[in-house]
């Protein structure tokens, strides 16, 4: 066996452990944890995110993956909205977890301080899905402990130095619909310099630098080299879009959200309401973002364990006229909006799968429309191996050929990049599904989901 890159990827509903082959990018190993809700800690005024659970799995994964090839480097790879703040001696003060409803209690008085959209362009989004309406909340209900914050680290540059030693900071996550930053000046923002969180993030380093090997403790526990390097890492969404370089301006990352990351549109289509921001890639250029929680909306309409939609099933969606009416989830271009099921009463499990499939494939025609994308579309992700969604996706936007990922996960392909210096995507062309009817049900779905965002 040749040597192998560890992938950490740290998802907000599963967390996995992958073993790329360095010689051929293939996966020859992987471990997966669920994503668990720790008990409530005294003295932290939010929902926490499961540190010491991912922590003690993560050790044990390794140690199993070290058996079965020898691991070259590390690569963390995390959601968005996420941070740990760590005390000097680097016990942990808080690891918020975005969805607690606790983060709107100042939402009035955290507007009045952030960045103008226009500068940011982070839209002020719900509960703590802006990481300086986390931090603020901290500072308002626990004082005490964010005066004792030794460092505040990003949720990738967080495993990074757990398993290392080296506390850094990188691009993709701060770039995030944090607050934290400004894309085009590349730069802190106003309110990050002014609340004296800037001086509490590390340096800065690159998503492919070599933080430092692995900590000789875990080296021992883990049965790993001592020379096992770590990389920086980064952000889950912008690794699947760092994955395409040079092949598509535009891709679909999946999983619990379904972000559309573009360079090519202007800026100024972005609209702040509909959920629409800017990211920044590797190197710190902004790029472009549309997005929704599409895995939410879709187990809201298919349910959970549905099996995989057929053709036939979505026939008798098209025909039966049923739809699926935004929003399921607390994001996206229609977030606010009640989300809506008719129709549907008389659907079968893979009916079901069918609908939600199409409603998901037109919420993402909605924001590639939006974004006035062109050129090659990438899917990513769930969403890739989904043998619906590309074809439908391809049907209803004929202006740029949709590919899928050969890989169905682009952090694999963007680790390998990372770690190798060299991409390793295989896009897979995809033919539009022929389906009768279905320009009168997207006109109606779109006139029903207007009417209903007008009320």
């Amino acid at each position: 066996m040749t040597r192998c890159t560890a992938i950490v990827d740290i998802g907000k509903t599963n967390a996995k452990l992958l073993l790329s082959d360095q010689a051929d990018g293939r996966v020859v190993w992987s471990a997966e944890h669920p994503a668990c809700r720790p008990p409530p800690r005294p003295g932290v005024p939010c929902r926490e995110l499961d540190v010491a659970g991912i922590e003690t799995w993560l050790r044990s994964a390794l140690a199993a993956a070290a058996s079965v090839a020898p691991i070259a480097c590390i690569v963390p790879i995390a959601h968005g909205a996420a941070l740990v703040v760590i005390a000097a001696d680097g016990s942990v003060l808080a690891a918020p977890d975005y969805e607690d409803e606790a983060f709107d209690t100042h939402r009035d008085a955290y507007a009045l301080l952030r960045d103008p959209y226009h500068e940011s362009y982070s839209p002020s989004l719900p509960l703590g899905l802006n990481l300086g309406r986390q931090l603020f909340h901290l500072e308002r209900e626990a004082p005490a402990l964010m005066e004792t914050a030794g460092a505040i680290l990003l949720w990738p540059q967080y495993w990074a130095w757990r398993l290392c030693g080296v506390a850094a900071s990188e691009l993709t996550s701060l770039g995030s619909h944090s607050d934290l930053w400004r894309p085009r000046e590349g730069g802190f923002s106003s309110l990050a310099r002014s609340r004296g969180w800037a001086k509490l993030l590390p340096p800065l380093r690159r998503a492919n630098e070599i933080l430092s090997q692995v900590r000789p403790e875990v080296a021992a526990a883990c049965g790993l080299s001592p020379h096992c390097a770590v990389l920086c890492g980064m952000h889950d969404s912008s690794a699947s879009f760092h994955a395409t370089r040079g092949f598509a301006e535009t891709v679909i990352s999946s999983g619990t959200w379904t972000i559309i990351m573009t360079r090519a549109t202007s800026f100024d289509r972005l609209v702040e309401a509909r959920d629409m921001l800017a990211n920044v890639d590797i190197g710190g250029t902004p790029v472009a973002v549309a997005r929704a929680m599409g895995g939410r909306e879709y187990a809201a309409v298919a349910g959970e364990a549905a099996p995989a939609p057929t053709p036939a099933a979505l026939a008798a969606v098209i025909e039966r006229g049923a739809l699926a009416l935004p929003s399921f989830a607390p994001a996206g271009p229609f977030h606010g909006q009640r989300g809506m099921i008719t129709g549907a009463e008389a659907l079968d499990p893979p009916g079901r799968a069918a609908l939600a499939t199409l409603y998901v494939a037109l919420l993402a025609d909605e924001m590639l429309r939006a974004l006035d994308a062109h050129g090659p579309v990438v899917v990513d992700g769930p969403l890739a191996a989904n043998p619906l969604f590309a074809p439908v996706l391809q049907a209803l936007h004929p202006d740029g050929a949709v590919h899928r990922s050969r890989s169905r996960d682009g952090v694999v392909s963007a680790a390998n990049a990372l770690a190798l210096g060299q991409p390793a995507f295989a896009p897979e062309p995809v033919a539009p599904l022929a389906i009768p009817g279905l320009d009168d049900y997207r006109r109606a779905w779109r006139a029903r989901t207007a009417a209903a965002g007008a009320r």
